[in-house]
């Protein structure tokens, strides 16, 4: 008895000591146990197994033995229908000798047991293990020894549930770090991606192993569809997953969270409401529970839904909520992240090979896709207005604003963002109507300014749907995110340096069209100058020799009526031929510019042109332009050039209209005629140099519209030309100021 009581002291001191940080483990209390049964019952064997209710079965590697007699044998684990079982489902103390109808383990039988004692651990009444004593004699155990038994597995069951309970409280604070050290690990691997699909697929990887979820999939949300489609899924042997575009009133898990913006924690699909929502990922997997969380992103609105399931029942519980919720925070961030710098590599990629109003015309979509917002516009300052250089297709503009009675222009004046709660009645708005007619609500409008001089350059505003703003995100705007405003203005940076790339480029290529232009007329007039120089001297000697025939045969004329008239006429076309090469190799030579009239060469160019008389000019503001940077001679050439080529193209018959406007670097002149236009395909040809409309009819030097844009080249000017191919065409020319113009 003593020494049976001092081995239960023994027991309870080495329970006390569990999770107290010394030496004691749970299988050395089991082992105790076991041993100490062996000596108070003397000849008997003992063994442990603890069992995993969960699964309803024992755990064989648990298995804990003393006793010479009976050693381990494979196959002697504990069965499913033998005294061990009825024990834990009956949660009493099963002997041998009172269940004649189970039998005694067949390996054991042969080791020599003739009774066993089977004596469940419970604590709770939930059953942790099971006790065997084996005797190798056929005897009842006494009152005693099933006292003492029934002593040890209580302080057993209540040692299993200590080192269970100790357990998860070391395994909770190993999760609670490896929840740190993940969420930690999934902000540096979500920030190393720069796909968007990349990033995704990182979150919802790393949503799996934080939650111990089989599976997940990861939908942003469609403003303009107002739609979740699916960007990321994961899990192993989905055969068909659906994976199609869900519409936010479908009936689903994931739309109900969209719809609601908050988190849905399922622990059984089965049970209502769920069993009416659920939408399954694949067709031929049963899921049992789900876990989803909405995707928030700044200023209240909706990004996208994550969405975790698992056929296990009770798979999550609200530790696994807000970690996803945190995880979803950082996704958010990633996804915000990830975009603009994929809007911004866009752009820089336009930049090298596009023309300035399709890079400005793309960062007004971006922008309206990163904020979204229905409508998006750059305007750039000319003089006291903001000229709209570029806007999302599809909605309607002012060609033009006010600086000082607009919110765009306040924009610029303020030098800082400016917001508006409501543009359809916001006294700053500068066309309400406009505003109303499209439904725009929110707007955000941010200054454009160069260098560190913050030289004004324009304004960049986008407009939300006053219907999304309000029924998608109702507590949300453009007016209090800081993000917002900092997308903007990343994007009209780029915006700035599409304006200046757009001018220095047309300034190079002005230079560059100037030198070649004067490289041209070099080359050219090297040759065309020693070829003139022939054709004057070959020329000349032509009326030399009339007045040769004149002097030596003065009688064969005078008889010869038809002979005298001829030899006059090509004295007099001789004379004429060589005026007009002499005349031609003026062109040739360097340009002297000086200040010039456009009104005068214009006057001196209808002269020149000889015009049908069914032909009519009109010329408007003309008379007060300042003067040009030019040579009067060939400008009126330009102009003469354009005059006759309209007459040609209205076949002798219309009207011609020469308008003249200063502008802040030039002055333009537009030459318009009513004729049948310049097809689109025509419009770069036109001014090649043996394009002719009409084959064999070119102008003075024979060169055509080459000439002009030639010309126009050498004086540091430009022409275009404008027309739809079936109302007329109008030729624009740019020309620098002279210096005295004060420009």
């Amino acid at each position: 008895m003593l020494e049976a009581l001092a081995r239960l002291n023994q027991i309870g001191a080495s329970i006390n000591q569990l999770g107290t940080g010394e030496e004691i483990r749970l299988e050395d209390i089991l082992k105790l146990v076991v041993e100490s049964a062996t000596h108070v019952i003397p000849g008997a064997s003992a063994v442990i197994y603890t069992y995993d209710a969960r699964v309803g079965a024992f755990d064989p590697l648990s298995r804990v033995s003393a006793g010479d007699w009976m050693p381990a044998t494979s196959g002697d684990e504990p069965r499913p229908d033998g005294l061990g079982m009825r024990a834990i489902t009956q949660r009493r103390r099963v002997l041998s000798y009172e269940e004649p109808e189970l039998t005694i383990h067949p390996l054991k039988r042969l080791a020599g047991a003739q009774v066993v004692a089977c004596c469940p651990m419970l604590f709770a009444g939930q059953p942790l293990g099971i006790l065997y004593v084996y005797l190798n004699e056929s005897r009842p155990f006494d009152a005693m020894e099933l006292l003492l038994l029934d002593n040890f597995v209580n302080q057993v069951a209540m040692a299993i549930a200590q080192a269970h309970r100790l357990n998860r409280i070391h395994r909770d604070l190993r999760r609670k770090d490896d929840e740190l050290n993940r969420l930690r690990r999934a902000g540096l691997l979500i920030s190393s991606r720069l796909r968007l699909e990349d990033t995704l697929e990182a979150i919802l990887q790393m949503a799996l192993e934080v939650t111990g979820a089989q599976y997940g999939i990861f939908r942003l949300f469609d403003p303009k569809e107002e739609s979740l489609v699916t960007r990321a899924i994961a899990g192993e042997h989905l055969a068909r997953p659906k994976v199609e575009t869900l519409s936010l009133d479908s009936p689903s898990v994931m739309t109900w969270v969209a719809r609601h913006r908050q988190p849905a924690l399922i622990s059984d699909l089965r049970q209502p409401p769920w069993n009416e929502l659920y939408y399954p990922l694949d067709a031929q997997l049963e899921m049992r529970s789900e876990l989803a969380v909405p995707l928030i992103g700044a200023s209240g609105r909706l990004e996208g839904v994550l969405n975790l399931e698992s056929p296990e029942v009770g798979a999550f519980d609200e530790q696994d909520s807000h970690l996803l919720q945190a995880l979803a925070t950082q996704a958010v961030i990633a996804i915000q992240e990830v975009r603009l710098l994929d809007a911004l590599q866009e752009v820089a990629e336009l930049l090298l090979d596009q023309p300035s109003h399709q890079v400005l015309r793309r960062l007004a979509e971006l922008a309206c896709e990163l904020l979204n917002a229905a409508a998006g516009a750059i305007w750039v300052l000319e003089g006291d207005r903001l000229v709209l250089q570029a806007h999302k297709p599809g909605q309607e503009h002012s060609p033009s604003l006010p600086l000082h009675h607009s919110l765009v222009g306040q924009a610029l004046l303020t030098g800082a963002a400016v917001t508006a709660q409501d543009v359809r009645s916001d006294q700053r708005f500068f066309r309400p109507e406009l505003a109303q007619r499209q439904g725009w609500g929110p707007a955000l409008v941010v200054p454009l300014f160069s260098g560190k001089d913050r030289e004004p350059i324009g304004a960049f505003g986008v407009y939300r749907s006053a219907e999304a703003a309000g029924a998608i995100t109702p507590s949300s705007s453009l007016t209090g995110s800081e993000w917002d405003e900092k997308v903007l203005t990343s994007l009209g940076h780029y915006a700035v340096l599409a304006v200046h790339n757009a001018a220095h480029q047309a300034a190079l290529r002005s230079a560059q069209e100037q030198r070649a232009v004067a490289e041209t007329f070099a080359a050219v007039g090297d040759i065309a100058a020693n070829l003139l120089h022939h054709v004057n001297n070959k020329l000349g000697t032509i009326p030399v020799r009339v007045q040769g025939i004149q002097d030596k045969r003065p009688a064969l004329l005078e008889a010869d009526p038809y002979l005298n008239s001829n030899l006059a006429e090509i004295e007099r076309s001789a004379r004429q031929a060589m005026e007009i090469v002499r005349e031609s190799l003026s062109f040739l030579h360097p340009i002297r510019l000086a200040p010039t009239s456009v009104a005068g060469c214009i006057r001196t160019a209808i002269a020149e042109a000889a015009l049908p008389a069914e032909v009519r000019v009109q010329t408007v503001g003309l008379e007060s332009l300042p003067q040009v940077s030019a040579g009067e001679k060939g400008l009126t050439l330009v102009f003469v050039n354009l005059l006759q080529n309209a007459a040609e193209a209205m076949k002798g018959d219309g009207l011609i209209t020469i308008q003249g406007m200063a502008r802040a670097e030039w002055v333009e002149v537009a030459v318009s005629d009513n004729g049948p236009g310049v097809a689109p395909e025509l419009q770069e040809r036109i001014f090649e140099f043996n394009f002719s409309r009409t084959p064999g009819q070119t102008g003075k030097l024979g060169f055509g519209l080459w000439w002009v844009k030639t010309w126009m080249a050498r004086l540091g000017g430009s022409v275009q030309v404008e027309s739809d191919g079936k109302n007329g065409a109008t030729f624009w020319l740019r020309l620098p100021y002279a210096r005295e113009a004060g420009k």
